[in-house]
């Protein structure tokens, strides 16, 4: 029977101490024992068995001092190739020895494996690796140059510079493969907590099936993520699938937010995730196979009529929302907000609060929804600190634009703006006329100073309370205030709207951010779940921010 073995064993050279110094190798994995099932088995008894049980066997009887050594014997046939890396401080015998005992352990704990890798270690760093594999996975070693002529000065100058460049280039590969490993390792720690809420998978071909293989006739939307279909289930239910985009790394965010944060929180002013899809490929990378994620998928309630935004932009269906279903949008959207704040188990800060991520149920009650940007605080935790900005011009209170300062009163505003969004019939990108330079919150100011409030009040609203209505819009300016501390809580602001006698305080002026005595409210936006791209230029000038200090940011344009 023709056969033949491979072998390639590593004895790194001292220069690596570095990496070692740096805790570099004791991170290369936190699984000791990979047996990959994907890369297939070997019969009991083949040649393939006989080829790495007699190399495995004979790694302890090599005597190997220096740098790097291989050897090979036999035909091209069941072809066996095994790399050993030991710790650089190890001396030889200690390394044979270590070598030697993850052999045995590798062969009784992945039996019949065609690939399977064992790390050994201290308690403290990895002594030493063991992989064996059918196919090629590294690149020959360089044979041991001989003993120089002690003539020939030239030979040992070219000999000293290989051996620095090939050191230096291996150190490099080295260094590639580790620093991809431990992104990886990241990545899929990342995933953990999701992968295992086995409860809310869903298979991918279950999505596919209900989406009609994501057809543009079931698209609801485009986001900045990813698209919004509509689907039905096998057993007639009706839902929401959000498709992440593949490439995109914010996606990445987005979902582990959305899975993590979602699944924990239930309250009926907050969308409903019903589950998601998490469709995996695999290929081999360096020591171990990677796992790439191919498709992210969200999977939420159903919601007809969309999001709030479609109501309040148009001026037909904003006649749907007389008074009383007004009322009720701003108290469920408070309750909500007031939920994430201090009732649920988490305390969470939804940073994204706008009219496109408010969506209304078949009865017009409202669910805050997109949690990608949201951020979880301590049970403590006042404010916190973020280097780049996330979140829409014109709801984003002017502490996080101009300080990167984020907290509970950073919703507070964003609540206000959209209060005020809501009486007044406009969005804050697209308010007044050509002529006017006025923001919507300078205007609701002012004429309240005025006494004219309402002046605010959309004209479309004929039946109602106006107490009821110049109580909101009250409410609405003292949550838009510049002061931080001036901003009411979400208790103290449904605490407000429920109660039918109560004094307020007077706002002080609202938190726009001026530049120049221009307005920052917005430049571009796209909708999640609702599909409208808007593509108008926006009436007032904009004051381009830094490169450096804005991320993630979906900016606003007027229908």
């Amino acid at each position: 029977m023709a056969s033949s073995s491979k072998l390639l064993l590593f004895f790194l050279s001292p220069i690596f101490v570095h990496f070692l110094a740096l805790g570099t190798i004791a991170e290369l994995t936190e699984q000791k024992l990979e047996c990959y099932k994907n890369a297939g088995n070997y019969s009991p008894n083949s040649s393939y068995e006989e080829n790495l049980h007699r190399l495995l066997n004979s790694l302890s009887t090599k005597t190997v001092d220096y740098g790097f050594y291989n050897f090979s014997d036999g035909e091209i046939t069941d072809e066996v190739y095994v790399i050993g890396i030991c710790r650089p401080d190890m001396d030889p015998e200690s390394c044979r020895k270590c070598i030697s005992a993850a052999s045995t352990n590798l062969t009784s704990s992945c039996p019949n494996f065609l690939l399977a890798t064992r790390w050994l270690d201290d308690g403290e760093y990895n002594d030493c690796m063991l992989r064996y594999e059918k196919s090629k996975f590294y690149k020959p070693s360089i044979e041991r140059t001989p003993p120089p002529n002690p003539k020939g000065k030239k030979n040992i100058v070219i000999i000293v510079v290989c051996s620095v460049v090939g050191s230096v280039i291996l150190i490099i590969f080295i260094g590639c493969i580790i620093l991809r490993m431990r992104k990886t390792e990241e990545d899929d720690e990342n995933m953990g907590d999701i992968q295992n809420r086995e409860s809310l998978q869903f298979n991918f071909s279950t999505i596919r099936d209900a989406t009609d293989n994501f057809s543009n006739a079931n698209k609801l939307g485009q986001g900045g993520f990813g698209a919004v279909f509509k689907g039905v289930l096998s057993d007639g239910q009706q839902i929401a699938v959000k498709r992440l985009a593949m490439n995109s790394k914010q996606g990445d965010l987005e979902f582990q937010n959305e899975v993590l944060f979602v699944a924990k929180l239930q309250h009926r002013n907050l969308v409903r995730l019903l589950g998601f899809c998490l469709e995996p490929k695999e290929r081999i990378l360096g020591f171990k196979i990677r796992k790439e994620r191919k498709e992210r998928i969200l999977v939420y309630e159903f919601l007809p009529n969309s999001s709030l935004d479609h109501f309040i932009s148009d001026p037909i269906k904003r006649e749907i929302l007389q008074w009383e279903k007004r009322y009720k949008i701003i108290e469920g959207i408070a309750r909500g907000l007031l939920y994430l704040h201090e009732d649920s188990r988490l305390k969470i800060i939804h940073r994204d609060l706008k009219t496109s991520n408010v969506l209304l149920d078949s009865e017009l009650n409202p669910k805050i929804s997109d949690f990608g940007m949201a951020r979880l605080f301590q049970t403590d935790q006042i404010q916190s600190i973020t280097s780049g900005l996330a979140g829409t011009f014109g709801y984003m209170a002017p502490e996080y634009v101009k300080e990167g300062r984020i907290s509970m009163k950073s919703d507070v505003y964003s609540f206000g703006t959209l209060v005020l969004e809501i009486m007044c019939g406009q969005k804050i990108s697209s308010f007044g006329t050509e002529e006017e330079t006025e923001g919507l919150l300078s205007y609701a100011w002012k004429n309240w100073n005025e006494g004219t409030t309402s002046n605010v009040i959309d004209p479309t609203l004929r039946d109602g309370s106006t107490d009821e209505m110049k109580k909101c819009i009250h409410i609405g300016l003292l949550c838009v205030q510049e002061s931080v501390s001036d901003r009411p809580t979400m208790s103290s602001v449904v605490a407000k709207l429920i109660s039918e006698n109560v004094t307020l305080p007077p706002p002080s002026k609202p938190g726009f951010f001026m530049q120049n005595s221009v307005v920052v409210e917005a430049s571009s936006s796209q909708e999640y779940y609702s599909g409208s791209t808007r593509s108008d230029q926006l009436k007032n000038e904009v004051v381009p921010l830094s490169r450096n200090d804005v991320s993630m940011i979906t900016e606003l344009l007027p229908r």
